[in-house]
């Protein structure tokens, strides 16, 4: 696979701070501000991709845990929903790293020939990560909290996820992370995305896949594929915070939900 540019950023200045001292800052501000529980061998975080002034807060719940762990992982498994770019199956890309303005994270380009040399559902297209912000945003944070890692950016399209959770399983080794990048529900009511928000948690911690396949989050598909690996590996889910854009701004109509959770083992 021949790698081309390095990815630049999409929506620096937009979703979060496009100066990397603002940046810095933000990230820290969020990190001292976060209190998770004290959870050993986590494999894999549910966290959100909204602007920072939104979900910081929450996403900072999970990378102050993964900040924690005696060990940094090597190696990032990086999965979203494609939002912009229709396509069928799992988008991987042939960039060398994606660029922010804390510099340049690389990506496990071996191990993503790998994936696409492995007749599933996984494929090299660049075109929908170019616009894409759900992978871009968790990239600063794990550029702070595990610098020395590597990325594997994995876009969903069209594609049943627990097909991609059963073939990811073959790849994922100990020392890697998952991380799923995932909003909740969108544009309800504060009351109603309480109660939408915390049946697909409840499902999500419970294993129970009808429930998150029925319930509202746009990284539906990515958590469904994680739950696949968790529940052959006997990860266990613990939501580490909640809240919505009300709750963070004081608004009642139309906000969006945000979770952040962690899968030991």
């Amino acid at each position: 696979m021949k790698n081309e540019a390095i990815r630049p950023p999409a929506v620096a200045g937009t979703f979060y701070p496009g100066l990397p001292d603002k940046l810095r800052k933000d990230i820290e501000t969020y990190l001292d501000a976060a209190t998770p529980p004290a959870l050993e061998n986590v494999r894999a975080v549910l966290v959100p991709h909204a602007g920072y002034m939104y979900s910081g807060g929450v996403a900072a719940f999970a990378y102050k845990l993964l900040a924690q762990q005696p060990a940094p992982p090597r190696r990032v498994y990086l999965l979203g929903p494609a939002h912009r770019v229709p396509f069928h199956g799992v988008a991987m890309t042939s960039y060398s790293a994606f660029k922010t303005p804390l510099g340049d994270y690389p990506l496990d380009t071996a191990q993503i020939a790998r994936l696409a040399e492995s007749g599933g559902v996984f494929n090299t297209q660049n075109a929908p990560h170019g616009p894409e912000h759900c992978l871009e945003v968790q990239v600063p944070f794990l550029q702070t909290i595990c610098p020395a890692a590597s990325l594997v950016p994995m876009l969903f399209g069209q594609v049943n996820p627990i097909t991609v959770g059963q073939q990811l399983a073959a790849f994922v080794e100990s020392n890697d992370l998952i991380v799923v990048s995932s909003d909740l529900s969108h544009f309800h009511s504060n009351e109603k995305a309480h109660t939408l928000d915390h049946q697909f948690l409840d499902a999500l911690l419970c294993g129970d896949q009808k429930g998150v396949a029925d319930g509202e989050a746009c990284g539906q598909a990515p958590a469904l594929a994680l739950m696949t690996i968790a529940a052959a590996r006997g990860w266990q889910p613990r939501l580490l915070d909640y809240r919505t854009s009300g709750d963070v701004t004081g608004g009642t109509w139309e906000v969006v939900g945000y979770g952040a959770v962690a899968y030991t083992g």
